[in-house]
This record gives structure tokens, sequence and C-alpha cells, in this order.
């Protein structure tokens, strides 16, 4: 069973915790977490570009010449797509990008991305993270504490406003709930720091 370090505030070391191999000691997979990445990525997308066919470009109607006679070439609308001002061929149209991979795929990529956080010493469990009050200088001091360098991930066990108040103004950091967390947020960030509490809950959520 794997441990980490248990950490406070201060970035001393106040015990261990133990992680649930289930969800913290698995193989990694990268296609898994590629495809989940796709996804998501995929899911964001609004899909509104649109370009307009020679059908749907205004004017042209008039025969620009007629078909013999002028040493041109023929044509029957200023609005062909070989025209300057013409409609576009094959180009996008509105269109939904969506598409759900199963459950367990998702869940195996998440439990892949913990994985391979612990496994290059990327993960970071505190004992406890609370503030009286939102202060972006308790923050920033935590993440020194800390030795973050970087991009961070802070994961809470659940809505705490004074955290992520001191967080949103810090460049690099985000702070989510357990519930939140997601394949993309870990690899795009260089630091997960979880609660103890916040630990749990993945736990509970994700072993099942």
């Amino acid at each position: 069973m794997p441990t980490v370090e248990l950490l406070n505030m201060q970035g001393e070391q106040v015990g261990e915790i133990e992680l649930d191999p289930r969800i913290f000691d698995r193989e990694v997979k990268m296609s898994l977490i590629h495809d989940v990445v796709r996804m998501l990525l995929n899911n964001r997308r609004r899909g509104t570009a649109s370009t307009k066919t020679r059908s749907e470009v205004s004017g042209g109607g008039r025969k620009p010449w007629r078909q013999k006679g002028t040493g041109r070439a023929r044509h029957g609308s200023i609005r062909s797509p070989i025209w300057k001002g013409g409609g576009i061929v094959f180009g996008p149209k509105p269109r939904d990008y969506r598409f759900v991979l199963p459950k367990k795929v998702r869940r195996a990529a998440l439990c892949s991305a913990l994985s391979a956080k612990l496994q290059d010493n990327q993960l970071t469990v505190l004992d406890q993270l609370k503030l009286d009050q939102p202060k972006t200088k308790e923050i920033a001091r935590l993440l020194q504490n800390l030795n973050v360098e970087g991009k961070a991930l802070l994961v809470t066990a659940g809505p705490d406003l004074n955290v992520y108040r001191s967080g949103r103004n810090i460049p690099g950091l985000k702070t989510i709930v357990a519930r939140q967390l997601n394949v993309l947020d870990i690899i795009n960030h260089d630091r997960l720091i979880l609660t103890k509490d916040a630990v749990a809950s993945v736990e509970e959520v994700f072993a099942s």
C-alpha cells in the first residue's frame, strides 16, 4: 500500500498517510489518459463554425457575361467558389463534437493520472487547510513552504470560499473540490496538492 508524507501548512511532516492502491497504485495507461483528455476537450467545443456555400452567398444571380464570343472563360455566377467573394467548398458547418467514453474508462484514466503523479513525486497531502478569512498571502506562503514550482492544482474535500478567494489571484494555481477532479486538470498542473479530507473523498468516490 503506497504511503506519502502528511504535511502541515508550514511544510513540516506531521505523519504519514496510506493511499488506496486501487486508485493511487495502478498501472499508468497513457492511451486511456489520451482518450479521456480528447473527450474532455472535444466536449468543450461549441461547434459553431460555419461557412457559406455558393447557394448561400448573396448575389450572383445574373450571368456575368454571355457564354460565347467574349474570349473569356464561361461563367454562370460571380459567386462560384473560384471567384473572390464566392462560396466555400467543403467548409465547416455547425456540428456536435461531443462523445462520451464508458464510465469505467474514465475512472481508469483518472486513476492512471493520480498514480502517475504519485510515481513522479508530484503528489502532496496536507493534514488540513483552514483559513479564517480570504488571504492571498496565506496561500502564497503555503505554496512557498511546499516548494511548489510551476502550476499547482489544490483540491479540497468540499467548497471552501476562503481558500478559493485566497488562491484565485495566484497565477498557475487552480482550486477545485474533490468531486470536480478530472484527468485534464491533473496532467495540466505540475503539482497536485490534496487535503487529507480530499483524499478520503476521492477514495470514497472512485475506489468503488
